[in-house]
């Protein structure tokens, strides 16, 4: 595709042509309407503000009057690289040596060499993507031409449209494009309207909002705290073997488990720390009845059949021309009800309502949810109409609000290279305090948007829209992976794509109303996570992540590898007490002085950390943080065994891959969370104990109490603590010793146990939600979006604050200490 061709063409409010979106297209291949870069105006570079057609023509002429000089440099340009303003890189250097008559002298290697250098810099600049090409200011609207999508001619999703099957309409070609450009406004324009500075405005006030752009400051403090900290162990630890003679081995051991753990959190403060705060993505809305064509599916497989049907109504009854989107669900269960009252629903209130259900011939793969889409992309291509622009998708579970669509496709139109947008996933079942850690806020408050300014936003599962020319280029959903989300958005990526993710609240889902549910849904994204790292070789190279940039392979690194590394979280856990039930020290020392230097850099440690803490769960809250927090330990036990099971454990001594299972088709046996029909006490503990494997967890418990029990009868019967201080100092070093890890793993552990006791209740589903008498329509009340609290959030806000006050007190204390003091294990 030639670098004089135009992708979108935009307009001002008043119908003239602004000369700021004529834009050079960025090379890639297949013709793709890519986005636009803005003009220099007048004065710039000489140039005049409306002088069109001189600027038009003068690229002409400096892309096609290089001749053999061109034909050089299409050899060795990288199609998918990002190309700066104006004149590429490797046209300028072309255009640099054509009058000269040493060109011969340059090889091809030390071209290649150079078009590398300058696209490993690019690569590097992390703040390129501002998620405003358009450089719309607030309230202000520009009109993007239409010419590149399905017409109403080409595309009409209602059932009694007169539109016979076709393929996607082809796209003009460039001179059509101007033809178009210079005859005035087209009433089929795109009008893109910018409504805030960032689209998550309403998520901080600009008090939170300034705290949290500092946070990299904090983050800064806690990692050098941390790792000064762990250095003087490192070295207090030699120095006591040096004294001793012999080798501290379980001290090593919690050295080396804490490294493991240390490493991934390491990795993602270092490229959280690069981009907190520099997020610049606007709040962008579709305005009008011209809009493009979209197909909405709605993937299901086993959910009640109202429970799919409130989502297709929901997703009907959207603020988006009927004509130009169709809702398809597409049934994977081959529910003879659901069809029927799908089609019932149709004929009565939705016109653009179908359902679809593949056959599943025994024996031959099928691919669970990958292969359900898969379905769905070649069924729509004979429809009415074929193939719409773009194909969103829904879970079974998930409300959109009214303007989902408007807000998502203006930040793919704006960018023609956005293959995939993505709002949160967000939920209005969650019970009281969150027990089981259930909700993504953590994740996709603060993880994806970070992502996403780092240009590798993530595909979250729903709610998503992907370009349908992005998605034929990649051949389709991914198979081999229970995460098809993740995968094929990490794809998208390495096939020279953008994505972006939309902070937003635009669809409203349930989670899993069990133990049990929550349990499966959690260890299958981890195995699946695995899959496609492994897949995509831990986007670290192969042809599946080509053209990904620096950043992007690191963040898909980080995330791939965490899962692998909840072997080192659980072996840390369980550390603490075979160290302490052995009698061995946490943190050896040789001397006073020794001690009292770990005291206060454990302070530092701690303090920063908190801070961090603070300022980084801005955009959830503090409670949601260390929640999440609470949630990772527990679970690790059930992550690490997943991946044990499906990746090291070899199938003839039992190891296997966990099938696919929707979230909503998991039924709650026990009823855990209806007070009218929950299961007894004795049945509830039987399940959770032995069924959900909880009885590890009770285990660890009663070995960290024995541990912690042993160890302080060692520190007031054994000889060498013969004096209250040792005394003291025993306890300090063994059990006592700051953050106390033992006790924090403890409360955690607790949680399920605690879940099968005390079940939370919840009120029936439809009391949760607002029905339309008319349309019969459903929406979650406002009051059921809120994640509530009790009294246990304070209770665990007083464990963190008295384990702040005994630190503290620790480090005044070691200003005072006196006397030779050490101890050798």
């Amino acid at each position: 595709m030639d670098s004089t061709d135009f992708a979108h063409l935009a307009r001002d409010d008043d119908g003239d042509v602004d000369p700021l979106s004529v834009l050079p297209l960025r090379s890639r291949p297949h013709n793709s309407p890519l986005a636009l870069d803005a003009v220099p105006e007048e004065g710039d570079d000489g140039s005049s503000a409306n002088g069109t057609n001189d600027a038009i023509g003068s690229r002409q002429t400096s892309t096609t009057g290089k001749g053999q000089s061109q034909k050089r440099s299409s050899i060795w340009a990288d199609p998918f690289r990002r190309r700066s303003q104006g004149t590429s890189y490797d046209e300028k250097i072309s255009a640099e040596r054509e009058p000269k008559q040493d060109g011969r002298r340059d090889t091809n290697f030390l071209r290649r060499t150079s078009v590398a250098a300058m696209n490993a810099l690019e690569s590097v600049d992390i703040a390129k993507t501002t998620g405003n090409p358009l450089g719309l200011k607030i309230g202000e609207r520009k009109r993007l031409s239409s010419v590149a999508y399905a017409s109403v001619e080409d595309f009409d999703g209602r059932r009694r449209s007169t539109i016979v099957s076709m393929p996607m309409p082809r796209k003009p070609s460039v001179w059509q494009k101007l033809e178009i450009r210079r005859s005035g406004d087209d009433p089929d324009d795109y009008i893109i309207r910018r409504l805030a500075k960032v689209d998550d405005i309403e998520l901080m006030t600009p008090t939170k909002r300034m705290i949290y752009r500092i946070s990299p400051i904090f983050v800064l403090l806690a990692t050098v705290f941390y790792w000064a900290y762990f250095a003087l162990r490192i070295r207090f630890t030699l120095n006591v073997q040096h004294e001793a003679h012999k080798i501290f081995g379980l001290a090593w051991a919690f050295i080396g488990v804490e490294i493991g753990v240390a490493i991934p959190m390491v990795l993602h403060r270092f490229w959280t720390l690069l981009v907190i705060g520099g997020r610049k993505r606007p709040k962008l809305r579709l305005e009008g009845p011209s809009v493009p064509s979209v197909d909405v599916v709605i993937t299901c497989c086993g959910e009640d059949d109202s429970l799919v049907l409130d989502t297709a109504m929901a997703a009907c009854d959207i603020d988006y021309p009927t004509d130009r989107f169709r809702v398809i669900i597409s049934d994977d269960k081959g529910s003879q009800g659901l069809r029927e009252i799908t089609e019932r629903c149709a004929n009565e209130k939705f016109d653009n309502l179908y359902y679809r259900s593949r056959e599943k011939i025994p024996g031959v793969p099928h691919h669970f949810k990958a292969g359900n889409l898969n379905y769905i992309l070649e069924e729509t291509k004979i429809l009415p109409g074929g193939a719409a622009n773009f194909l969103a998708a829904l879970d079974a579970d998930m409300i959109p609000e009214k303007d989902w669509l408007r807000a998502i496709l203006p930040h793919m139109l704006q960018d023609s290279k956005c293959s995939m947008a993505c709002p949160p996933q967000q939920f209005y079942n969650i019970p009281i305090d969150d027990p089981l850690s259930q909700s993504l806020d953590t994740f996709v408050h603060i993880s994806e948007p970070v992502k996403d300014a780092l240009g590798v936003a993530w595909c979250t599962g729903s709610g998503y829209i992907l370009r349908r020319e992005a998605m034929d280029e990649i051949g389709g959903f991914p198979i081999g992976s229970l995460a098809e989300d993740v995968c094929t958005s990490s794809m998208l990526l390495g096939a020279g794509w953008n994505t972006a993710f939309v902070h937003e609240p635009l669809q409203w889902g349930t989670v899993p109303e069990s133990l049990t549910g929550h349990l499966k849904q959690r260890t299958r994204w981890t195995i699946g996570t695995i899959q496609t790292a492994l897949k995509l070789r831990f986007c670290l190279f192969g042809i599946l992540v080509k053209h990904m940039t620096i950043m992007q392979r690191l963040s898909g690194f980080v995330y791939t590898i965490s899962s692998l590394f909840t072997f080192f979280l659980v072996a840390a856990i369980f550390t603490v007490p075979v160290v302490l039930i052995s009698g061995g020290d946490m943190v050896p020392f040789s001397n006073t002085n020794e001690l009292r230097w770990l005291l206060r850099f454990v302070f530092f440690a701690m303090i920063t950390n908190r801070l961090n803490e603070f300022a980084i769960y801005m955009p959830t809250g503090y409670r949601v943080g260390q929640q999440d927090a609470r949630g990772m330990m527990w679970m690790a036990p059930y992550h690490a065994l997943s991946v044990f099971h499906s990746f090291i454990l070899p199938s003839w001594l039992g190891g296997k891959v966990a099938s696919f299972t929707s979230s909503g088709s998991q039924k709650s046996e026990l009823n855990e969370r209806n007070p009218k029909l929950r299961a007894p006490l004795h049945r509830r503990l039987k399940v959770t104990l032995w069924d959900c494997q909880v009885y590890l967890h009770l285990a660890y418990i009663l070995f960290v109490i024995a541990s912690i029990v042993l160890s302080s009868w060692h520190c007031f019967q054994d000889e060498p603590y013969n004096t209250p201080g040792k005394k003291a100092v025993c306890l300090l070093t063994h059990g006592g010793w700051p953050p106390i890890l033992w006790l924090a793993s403890l409360i955690s552990y607790w949680t399920p146990i605690q879940y099968a006791l005390f079940p939370p209740s919840m009120p029936e589903q439809e009391e949760l939600m607002h029905r339309d008498p008319k349309t019969g329509v459903v929406h979650p009340t406002e009051n059921a979006k809120k994640i509530k609290s009790s009294y246990i959030y304070w209770l665990h806000e007083v464990h963190y604050t008295l384990l702040t006050a005994y630190a503290t007190g620790l480090f005044i204390l070691s200003f005072f200490l006196n006397g030779q003091v050490g101890i050798y294990g």
